[in-house]
């Protein structure tokens, strides 16, 4: 059993990290590294007992990974359709389109340095194998701490509950995507306020330039036309980024209650990349998510990904930096070692 000792410390690591703040990435991390590290006493538990049926399970595994990467690919794709028939043409929408060319560029990448066996081309495979392992070890992490942080509870109490705002349409109208975070954020309020709160919603989102009005003032309408009490509303105006979004509710929330606590409602893909950002802001409060249309999800949760990849750029470059020079290494052993 000791074989499984790291991944036991790793996940009593994140269970001690998570209890005192949720919002960090390096949680996402570390459970994922429990995760490998269990994954792989397995397997080696599986090879070592040397037993047909425990060998059997291991190349399983490989087939089912190999099978996985076949089926991912190919739903990429078809969503990438799917998106671009459904949202236009933008950069945004042709991220999963792009994530399934860049699979299929590293499998064939990996073949070619398998087969031809060249010094150059077993440098390509490795810098290129690393690199894949990497990212894909990264947005795994990601996409399962993002999971499980939209779904802790919310606490008992809270003043404030903070919707963040996104386009709106025809200049004035809210669409589907933001409707889903004002629905949630009644939700939310109703369900503070019966636990004895009295919590302010605020709106925030600044004006566009193709927008009639402030995003607030058209979700603010939203909510009143819907029964919300208008003098439980107030309107942050000003912003234009989910950071600004943050820093300015923020000096609303001190300016009026200095020791706050707050609830931030965005969209389910984008919580825990929210959550990151509040942190940074020094925002007391949770974020929590509202369903998003199941065809927009895969796009989103890649570009929220590489918005994190962004938000921690020196050490993924650095990292990145080491596996093309393992890379290189490699090719430099293979050249000395054909020579």
């Amino acid at each position: 059993m000791l074989v499984y000792a790291p991944a036991a410390l790793l996940f009593l690591v994140f269970c001690v990290r998570v209890a005192r703040e949720r919002r960090k990435f390096s949680n996402a991390v570390i459970l994922g590294l429990a995760v490998l590290c269990a994954l792989a006493a397995w397997v080696i538990q599986l090879v070592r007992s040397g037993s047909a049926s425990g060998q059997a399970v291991a190349w399983a595994l490989l087939g089912l990974g190999a099978l996985g990467i076949l089926v991912l690919t190919c739903l990429l794709f078809l969503n990438g359709l799917q998106m671009v028939r459904k949202e236009g043409r933008s950069p945004t929408n042709l991220l999963s389109l792009l994530a399934a060319l860049c699979i299929l560029a590293v499998v064939a990448l990996l073949i070619t340095a398998v087969v031809v066996r060249t010094p150059l081309w077993v440098g390509v495979g490795v810098a290129a194998g690393g690199l894949a392992a990497y990212l894909s070890f990264l947005f795994l992490s990601f996409v399962f701490y993002a999971f499980l942080y939209g779904r802790l509870r919310v606490r008992r109490k809270a003043d404030y509950v903070v919707v963040l705002g996104s386009g709106l349409v025809g200049g004035s109208t809210v669409p589907p995507l933001l409707a889903s975070r004002l629905t949630r954020a009644h939700a939310v309020h109703a369900g503070l306020a019966k636990r004895g709160g009295s919590p302010v919603l605020i709106t925030s989102g600044g004006q566009g330039p193709d927008e009639d009005v402030p995003e607030s003032h058209a979700m603010a309408d939203h909510l009143i036309a819907r029964g919300f009490p208008a003098d439980q509303i107030e309107r942050e105006d000003r912003s234009t980024t989910t950071d600004e979004n943050l820093r300015f509710s923020k000096a609303i929330m001190e300016k009026a209650k200095p020791d706050y606590r707050c609830v931030i409602v965005t969209n389910n893909y984008h919580a825990f990349r929210a959550a990151l950002t509040a942190r940074r802001t020094g925002i007391r409060g949770q974020v929590v998510g509202s369903p998003t249309a199941a065809y927009f999800w895969p796009t989103a949760t890649i570009r929220e990904f590489t918005a994190v990849l962004v938000a921690y750029k020196r050490t993924n470059a650095a990292i990145c930096l080491l596996i093309v020079l393992g890379g290189v290494l490699a090719w430099w052993a293979r050249q000395n070692g054909a020579g």
